[in-house]
């Protein structure tokens, strides 16, 4: 099993980026984590996380992208 479920989210249109974390959690298995990859942070993305049980770590990246790993809380 793959523990990483990746979603190139940069340049897509919102609602886009939130429908396609929203498919992939759906998905989440215990010890698996969605990489998202966007170029600007999903401010409204985090409380609808922390709402659902999920956890998330926020990378920004030197080309001014975000990564956000999101998680099932522990």
């Amino acid at each position: 099993m793959n523990d990483e479920i990746l979603i190139d989210a940069r340049w897509l249109e919102p609602p886009e980026p939130m429908e396609k974390v929203t498919q992939a959690l759906a998905q989440l298995r215990p010890g698996q984590h969605v990489r998202l990859l966007l170029h600007r942070e999903p401010f409204p993305l985090y409380p609808i996380l922390k709402s659902q049980g999920y956890a998330h770590d926020t990378e920004p990246q030197p080309d001014g992208t975000f990564i956000i790993l999101i998680r099932h809380e522990s």
